[in-house]
């Protein structure tokens, strides 16, 4: 069985996600905000899983609970769920946080980064960028775009690791609201399949995936030199180093 740790699991797809790799058998380390909304793990407590708690808008917690995970011991996979969609922390949540975590937490065999279908409307453009989240100066697309270049930059330097970026579908979370008209039910299945399965079609990295099946993604995602050029920038930020 695999440990797993998934960022944002207190309710949603990362609840979703944990709740069947509880099943399986796995041993799963969830995430909340704060210790409040920690509480609603107790269930999920109860049956094995580990807690950290971390508010991934503050780079000093993100760092924080990097040093939390990695004190739980070596982590097979790690799913970068937590995501917004609107407010000032889009960057620091949806991009700098997977970043930091991913540079951070001991390098695991399988990473897996919620992407979205919003992402092909996000523009491949660095400049003005408040990354302190002050202001807003980015989309919700926008930064869906740069979390998927960031997973093609990680497989591109880590061969030995897969990973990939997951499409989850329009679903009725919070998030995605009530209108949502994609099936909650298939909205985490890729991201468990991804952390978990030995079958040949899911051990590739540098994917873009939807309900288990391959697509192509905005072809910035892909530009090595674009890759390049976000990892710097989010270096520079953090004071973090990737490599």
């Amino acid at each position: 069985m695999s440990r797993i740790f998934i960022t944002g699991s207190t309710q949603g797809l990362g609840r979703n996600t944990a709740v069947e790799l509880l099943d399986a058998g796995h041993d799963v380390v969830v995430h909340a905000r704060n210790a409040e909304r920690a509480r609603s793990l107790t269930d999920l407590m109860d049956r094995g899983a580990d807690v950290v708690v971390g508010d991934l808008s503050e780079l000093t917690e993100v760092t924080k609970l990097a040093d939390a995970v990695n004190r739980l011991g070596h982590m097979d996979a790690v799913i970068h769920n937590a995501g917004i969609i609107e407010g000032r922390a889009l960057l620091p949540v949806n991009v700098i946080a997977p970043y930091v975590l991913t540079a951070l937490i001991d390098r695991p065999d399988r990473l897996i980064y919620l992407s979205s279908g919003m992402h092909t409307g996000g523009h491949p453009d660095l400049s003005g960028i408040d990354w302190s989240g002050t202001r807003v100066t980015r989309t919700y697309s926008d930064t869906k775009l740069l979390v998927t270049a960031l997973t093609f930059y990680v497989a591109r330097i880590w061969p030995g690791v897969m990973a990939n970026a997951v499409r989850p579908g329009w679903v009725p979370t919070r998030m995605g609201g009530p209108e949502a008209t994609d099936d909650l039910r298939l909205g985490h299945v890729t991201q468990v399949w991804l952390a978990t399965s030995d079958a040949p079609e899911a051990m590739v990295s540098g994917e873009y995936w939807f309900h288990q099946k391959i697509l192509e993604p905005h072809p910035a995602t892909r530009d090595a030199e674009f890759q390049e050029q976000l990892v710097d920038a989010l270096a520079a930020h953090t004071g973090v180093l990737l490599h």
